[in-house]
């Protein structure tokens, strides 16, 4: 009897001493480290959500990540199984006109002869309201990465360049028909393409104009280019936007290298470039 006596004092204290020092230290058995310091942790075994929850996938891509088979194939559903472009043929020309976004573009008149071309790419944010009779009316395409992402009409193509390190959520045309199949993306392939043969590794990375001027090479028989290089004071500038930064440069993009090479092909005659002045 005594030693139940005994055995009851004992676990009573063990008891109190526990609870009053509950918030100083454990008085339970040492058990598996908790994953966070949390009162309860989201990955801490339940089993309707380890079902579904699986840490080992990583929700960021890296230069490290080795992307699955899988994984790849279920990224491109949400490309058009083809682009849609004009195919060369004996019988048509198909013609090109890309549109840059420099101030020479300011009372250029160029808008009529833009829009007489089949195919009109346009930059990133390149207004056209207001600018009609500088830059024309129509677009079939729109190049941009991702920074420059804008609500476009049902009858333009996004063409999205998948680089830097911003994320689309989902590409899409945002007009009020929108369709799936008028996006367009630039392969990765291509964009390398650019950068190292055409700019010979010349600056970071190419501009989403000098990106469109070479894809409208690869589009088209006859390719105009409007738009391209330092305004007649030597800025580089947006034809929609008052200059106040006139030291304003092309930052990543090579762009002294862009103009000349655009020179270049002006003089070989594999294009015709409209210098606004």
């Amino acid at each position: 009897m005594k030693l139940k006596v005994r055995a009851l004092m004992f676990l009573l204290c063990v008891t109190t001493i526990c609870v009053l020092w509950r918030g100083y230290r454990p008085c339970s058995l040492p058990q598996e480290k908790s994953p966070c310091a949390c009162e309860r942790c989201l990955s801490e075994d339940d089993p309707w959500f380890m079902k579904r929850f699986n840490k080992s996938v990583e929700p960021f891509l890296s230069a490290n990540y080795n992307l699955s088979e899988d994984a790849f194939n279920w990224l491109f559903l949400t490309v058009p199984p083809s682009p849609d472009v004009l195919e060369s043929s004996p019988d048509r020309c198909r013609t090109c006109a890309v549109v840059g976004n420099s101030g020479n573009l300011r009372r250029s008149h160029y808008g009529p002869l833009i829009d007489f071309h089949d195919v009109i790419i346009r930059v990133n944010a390149g207004q056209i309201k207001g600018y009609e009779a500088d830059v024309g009316t129509r677009t079939t395409h729109r190049v941009m990465y991702p920074e420059s992402s804008m609500d476009l009409d049902n009858t333009t193509h996004l063409v999205l360049a998948p680089f830097k390190t911003a994320v689309w959520i989902y590409p899409k045309s945002t007009g009020p028909n929108s369709d799936s199949q008028q996006v367009m993306v630039l392969n990765p392939a291509f964009m390398r393409y650019v950068h190292d043969m055409w700019l010979e590794k010349k600056g970071y990375y190419p501009s989403t104009g000098f990106l469109a001027l070479i894809l409208a090479l690869h589009m088209c028989d006859e390719v105009s280019v409007f738009g391209y290089g330092a305004d007649s004071d030597g800025n580089w500038s947006h034809y929609w936007e008052k200059l106040n930064n006139k030291r304003l440069k092309t930052g990543a993009h090579p762009g002294d290298t862009e103009y000349r090479m655009i020179q270049e092909l002006d003089e070989q005659q594999k294009l015709r470039f409209y210098t606004g002045f």
